[in-house]
């Protein structure tokens, strides 16, 4: 059958295929536990305490603390080590938490003894994870979640399938993201065949009675979320301080993700020369198929954070913060291929591929704007020997929102937001314990909740994804066990930090499928890392 192009499709784009969705924005959203080692070993327990280069990140009123400047650079070594089901990778990496510069003037005044202002790096958050893992006996295939979500979108024809192989799959056509790319692939014998096909007047995907499989995944994400901040602070009466900061963000996320199975008693077209053939399906077929995505992600971003410290007596002291959303410029550059192979009787009838732009990058820019964050905390000062204190996070998850690039909010997207997300609360307490003037012990603990409503982790929606990538994932829990030493010697000071993370996480290859036909389950795993950090402070105050 000739190529079929329909140039007219150029003209409309659709909602349903914009450049992320609500799981991508929850992703570039995160923060982790990250900043100077003191900061770190008392698990970022220091909004109500301030004095340390990393509450600019968090309460800026800790800038006002400060009574003499402050000079200091973080390094960390990350060893990290992810298991999904019994496959488990390991990983080291470098990393410079922190780079910072407080300056304090002094007023010599009694109702405002001081202002200050400083300069941060800090790094919020590192992508970098990569696990694999295989899943025997799926319940079902890809390929039919790709065929159904075709099948149940309205006022779709098969004809809206029909691309050339430079498709664009976020941008071209009005046909579904993976759909395009699966149909009317290309064989080694010059014929055109897909991992989904037309029979009669539905969509077959590989999987029917009789079919059994088993599915491969591998997810390879790097890339990082820096922040530089701009502080300006102070305190007035030596009772209450306060603190300005604006920030300015850097992301740059990579991502290659590829799902791959391997099916018996497969759907498969019987003769590539011949698309009229209805797919088939015996004893004697088999089906390997995969499909491969390439993410980049980078932008730029700033927010702006208020922070109030108030010590009503010398033994206490509450804080309070508030994080405006982070308002990113996105750009985003991609590439997906789909490959597949059929077998009859143990002979191949062909091997098939298309990818999108013919083997080039596509890119498109937007917006996303992260949650905004409210901070309550209290410290208890026993005299000159120690600290305890505890933190509350609130993140409102729901009110993320990705857009186009003059700002106009998607609106489906805003929808699966507020469906899919609930609000998540991280409690944090550390405590230091003076030993002497130069040495001090530190330890501390914090939990972060799940983002996404109980429907989710209960597989009581329909998960939509955008571009040719059905794969979501999201954080159960995340655990931060710290630890860590001080030594103090005249202007100079150094830390020492050790962070084990603990973090728990749901990979799904694809969404589930509820509909008024019943459930379908999906291809799932769960995911668990580990991650031990050390980290080292050099600094001094003069």
């Amino acid at each position: 059958m000739k190529k079929k192009v329909f140039a007219l499709l150029l003209c409309g784009i659709p909602l349903l295929i914009n450049a992320q969705d609500a799981f991508d924005v929850l992703q570039m959203s995160q923060t982790e536990l990250r900043g100077t080692s003191r900061f770190q070993s008392m698990a970022g327990a220091f909004g109500a305490l301030g004095g340390d280069l990393s509450t600019l990140t968090q309460n800026p009123a800790g800038i006002g603390v400060y009574r003499s400047s402050d000079l200091g650079i973080t390094f960390s070594l990350d060893f990290n080590s992810t298991k999904a089901g019994v496959d488990k990778l390991n990983e080291t990496k470098f990393n410079v938490n922190n780079v910072g510069y407080v300056g304090s003037i002094r007023l010599n005044s009694e109702s405002v003894p001081n202002l200050n202002f400083g300069f941060t790096y800090n790094r919020l958050q590192s992508f970098n994870r990569h696990y694999i893992g295989g899943v025997g006996s799926i319940p079902t295939s890809m390929s039919n979640f790709i065929a159904d979500e075709f099948v149940n979108m309205p006022g779709y024809s098969e004809r809206d399938l029909y691309w050339t192989d430079d498709f664009n799959p976020y941008f071209d056509g009005y046909a579904p993201w993976a759909a395009v790319t699966t149909y009317d692939m290309k064989t080694n014998n010059g014929g055109y065949v897909g991992i989904i096909n037309a029979n009669n007047d539905y969509m077959q995907g590989l999987f029917g009675q009789g079919t059994r499989g088993d599915a491969y995944y591998e997810v390879d994400e790097r890339g990082h979320a820096d922040e530089y901040n701009i502080a300006f602070g102070g305190n007035i009466a030596n009772k209450l301080y306060f603190g300005l900061d604006f920030g300015i963000l850097d992301l740059d996320y990579r991502s290659f993700q590829s799902y791959e199975e391997d099916l018996t008693n497969a759907y498969v077209m019987a003769d590539d020369g011949d698309l009229l053939l209805s797919p088939i399906v015996n004893d004697n077929t088999r089906a390997d198929w995969g499909l491969y995505n390439h993410l980049h992600s980078e932008g730029t971003g700033v927010n702006f954070k208020l922070g109030l410290i108030w010590r009503p007596v010398q033994a206490l002291r509450i804080g309070a913060a508030f994080h405006t959303p982070t308002y990113y410029d996105m750009r985003d550059t991609y590439y997906v291929n789909a490959s597949l192979k059929a077998y009859q009787d143990g002979n191949m009838l062909y091997s098939a591929h298309k990818g999108s732009n013919d083997g080039y990058d596509y890119s498109s820019t937007y917006t996303i704007k992260t949650p905004w964050h409210f901070m309550g905390s209290v410290a208890g000062v026993i005299g000159t020997s120690g600290i305890v204190s505890l933190d509350y996070e609130y993140v409102a998850n729901e009110t993320m929102r990705i857009g186009d690039d003059r700002n106009n909010d998607y609106p489906d997207v805003t929808d699966n937001v507020k469906n899919y997300f609930k609000p998540s609360h991280i409690i944090r307490i550390g405590g230091e314990y003076r030993l002497n003037p130069n040495w001090s012990l530190r330890a501390g603990y914090s939990y972060k909740t799940t983002q996404v409503e109980k429907g989710v982790d209960n597989y009581d929606y329909n998960i939509a994804t955008v571009g040719t990538n059905p794969a979501y994932q999201y954080d159960n829990s995340v655990q931060n066990i710290t630890c860590g030493v001080g030594y103090r010697y005249k202007k100079f000071y150094t830390d020492l930090a050790y962070v084990h993370k603990i973090r728990t996480s749901v990979y799904n290859a694809f969404s589930p499928i509820n509909d008024q036909y019943g459930y379908e389950p999906n291809v799932s795993a769960d995911v668990k890392d580990h991650n031990n950090r050390f980290s080292l402070t050099l600094g001094m105050r003069f």
